[in-house]
């Protein structure tokens, strides 16, 4: 049997330990120190200079603050869920930062450029939907002076009937005849005219086709809303006025007042204007018109209106301008 010898059975030896230099110096030769023995000094297998010594040993630092966010932070609900809620809560505080800046560019510049600004803008009032006449002649804050006494009788002979009006009145022999067609206004409170009578004064008058008549027409216009029962005649016989020279008679025409009273007709509120329209149109020639105007208030949101008109090349039946409106009975 071989005998086995340990490893550190070998005769005593000396390790050399060099001290820590620069790395850029060369290591310094090791020179085996003498022994006893006279055998060369050897180093021990698996040892290198320095390795044993406390001076190459790096420093042991701190344990790592596991307080921190990392890796492992996924892991625990309490921290995700409140680093979720940061997330949130700031984006909340951003996009609410956002808006307001948004709402204040908002209204400085609608301020520059829009009177009233942005809130300052109030909702339109909804469209008046009442009568032309209804809004510019307002029922009378105090009732006529001159209520309905009743009825009066009826003059005897032919009348004209406007029962779509609400009046009747006298009718009149040659040339006058029952009206043809219906007399359109072109002013603002488009009234339209079907009942009544009328003769040609002058045909053909401006060369097409176009004549011209004395008439005696009636009709009706809205002049109160819904249930309204007491009218302005003297409002509404102004507008009416002012509508027939603009619809029926050259631009420029002057007005000569001749009356303009309250009565009663048919036991009825009445208002009677009368005036005279001077004007001069190319063709025509009557230079001037004799115009009578009767309202009558029946009691509804209507007035009935009587419009007569007689050419100066005609004034032998002037008198009709007086007898047509005092024959004026309600149908």
């Amino acid at each position: 049997m071989t005998e086995q010898r340990s490893p550190w059975a070998v005769p005593d030896t000396q390790t050399v330990i060099e001290p820590v230099g620069s790395e850029s110096a060369p290591p310094s030769p090791t020179r085996p120190i003498p022994s006893g023995s006279g055998d060369p000094a050897r180093v021990a297998s698996g040892y290198a200079s320095g390795r044993g010594s406390r001076l190459g040993t790096p420093p042991i630092g701190p344990p790592p603050d596991m307080s921190n966010s990392g890796p492992d932070d996924d892991d625990d609900p309490v921290r995700r869920n409140q680093r979720i809620m940061k997330w949130l809560g700031g984006g909340a505080v951003l996009i609410v930062a956002i808006g307001l800046i948004v709402i204040l560019v908002s209204v400085l510049t609608n301020n520059a450029t829009t009177p009233g600004g942005l809130f300052n803008r109030h909702a339109q009032a909804p469209s008046d939907t009442r009568p032309e006449l209804a809004r510019r002649c307002p029922p009378p804050s105090i009732p006529p002076d001159n209520p309905n006494r009743g009825g009066d009788e009826v003059p005897a002979g032919p009348r004209t009937v406007d029962s779509e009006s609400g009046i009747s009145y006298k009718e009149f022999g040659s040339p006058w005849r029952p009206l043809q067609e219906n007399w359109h206004e072109l002013g603002e409170l488009k009234i339209v005219y079907r009942i009544g009578q009328d003769f040609i004064t002058e045909p053909d008058y401006d060369g097409n086709g176009n004549n011209y008549h004395a008439t005696i027409l009636s009709g009706h216009v809205p002049a109160a809303v819904n249930d309204g029962m007491v009218l302005d005649l003297h409002c509404v016989g102004d507008q009416i006025a002012a509508d027939v020279r603009v619809s029926f008679y050259p631009k420029g025409n002057q007005l000569e007042q001749i009356e303009a009273k309250d009565l009663t007709l048919g036991g009825r509120p009445a208002r009677l204007l009368k005036f005279r329209l001077h004007f001069n149109q190319v063709g025509l020639r009557a230079k001037s018109e004799l115009v009578s105007i009767a309202l009558v208030d029946l009691g509804k949101p209507d007035a009935a209106i009587l419009y007569v008109s007689i050419p100066d090349t005609h004034r032998q039946y002037d008198h009709v301008a007086d007898e047509a409106p005092a024959s004026i009975r309600p149908a």
